[in-house]
């Protein structure tokens, strides 16, 4: 009978486990039951592309059209010493992030579009640093080896894990058909190097020649969010797909995320370049959105100043003007989405300040504060 007993409850866990580890549709919640107000911290006219904290009060962030500026609550100042940047549609200055040992060594990494050619340019990485007025010493420490003339999908968020490597990503540069399934061309990849820009010695295709060695994984659209699990030591990204099927993926070396040969959306003018979303061999993101609400950064919320928020994950939404929070059931599923800020405006990018506090900058606006209430 405990035998018998045993069987069942094991077999009632599979089923469990099977349905709950299938993708479900999850409505999205209008309205949060935490209370909150989002406050104003500082009005830009222009794109700010990405912010990071140099200190508890103090802001640091891009321009797209190519400046970097500072906020310490009062003053905003322009640094200088950004980079010569190849202003096309989509690309710019795009992400600032700090070095992990930035309060000792001050050293910052910034990605932009790069002029590269008479063919166009691609996504680079630069390395220098900060001395609180300009940014000295900036080096390339990555720069694509094909350029475009196409002014899309440039990627480009960056990471650290805990070992100290640099993740970020190139988007397929508008090749669909090209890029993202050819592992001799970078676009359409996430990239791992040190944070020298040197390879790691065991990154997958360090011996595979003509490959670039930086790949770590490929078969992407365009992954513009970015972060690291806490408790996983895992790179999680979001992506623009077309229309519809934006994505969620845990990125792993060597995977095939699968675009544009999987899908879960369509041509912009309707039309199908796909018809399957699952295939051997390439990775069902961990969540995906029809229709597409433009994600385009993404936060892991660690944080005792919103309550059960504590654990979320914050996604900024270009599209529909809002934040969207998420989170996962045991299974480590998506069982919950809400929307926060609705109508704010297109949302860039999502930062928690060292002392708990969300922030959102918003495109030709500035940016927020949340406050509970």
């Amino acid at each position: 009978m405990t035998h018998r007993f045993s069987n069942i409850l094991i077999s009632t866990f599979i089923i469990i486990l099977f349905f709950f580890s299938c993708k479900q549709k999850i409505e999205l919640n209008e309205v949060s039951e935490f209370a909150y107000e989002v406050e104003k911290v500082l009005s830009h006219d222009g794109i700010i592309w990405s912010i990071e904290f140099i200190e508890e009060n103090k802001i640091i962030f891009t321009d797209k059209s190519g400046q970097i500026f500072t906020y310490d609550g009062k003053n905003k100042k322009e640094i200088i010493g950004a980079p010569d940047i190849y202003l096309n549609r989509q690309g710019g200055l795009m992400d600032i992030e700090l070095h992990p040992n930035f309060n000792s060594n001050k050293i910052i990494y910034l990605t932009y579009a790069k002029k590269i050619d008479e063919s166009g340019g691609n996504t680079a990485v630069a390395r220098g640093e900060f001395d609180g007025n300009k940014i000295v010493n900036l080096t390339d420490i990555f720069v694509s080896n094909q350029s475009s003339e196409k002014g899309t999908h440039w990627g480009s968020r960056i990471e650290f894990n805990k070992e100290g490597h640099l993740f970020f990503a190139i988007g397929d540069r508008g090749s669909r058909d090209i890029n993202p399934q050819d592992l001799y061309r970078d676009a359409g990849k996430v990239f791992r190097i040190n944070d020298d820009g040197s390879i790691p010695s065991d990154n997958p295709y360090v011996d595979k020649i003509g490959i670039n060695p930086a790949i770590y994984s490929y078969g992407h659209r365009n992954p513009q969010g970015i972060f690291l699990h806490p408790e996983t030591n895992e790179i999680w990204t979001n992506e623009h797909g077309p229309r519809g099927g934006d994505e969620i993926n845990i990125i792993h070396s060597e995977n095939n995320y699968g675009w544009p040969i999987i899908s879960y959306g369509i041509n912009y003018d309707s039309t199908i370049f796909t018809s399957i979303t699952k295939k051997e061999g390439m990775e069902d993101p961990l969540y995906y959105w029809v229709p597409s609400i433009a994600p385009s950064c993404f936060e892991y919320l660690e944080s005792d100043k919103y309550g059960k928020w504590n654990g979320s994950l914050l996604v900024g939404s270009l599209n529909y003007g809002y934040v969207e929070r998420l989170t996962l059931d045991m299974f480590g599923q998506i069982n919950y989405r809400e929307k926060l800020a609705p109508g704010i405006g297109r949302v860039r990018d999502i930062k928690v300040s060292p002392n708990g506090y969300i922030h959102i900058a918003v495109e030709k606006d500035g940016i927020y504060r949340f406050t509970p209430i």
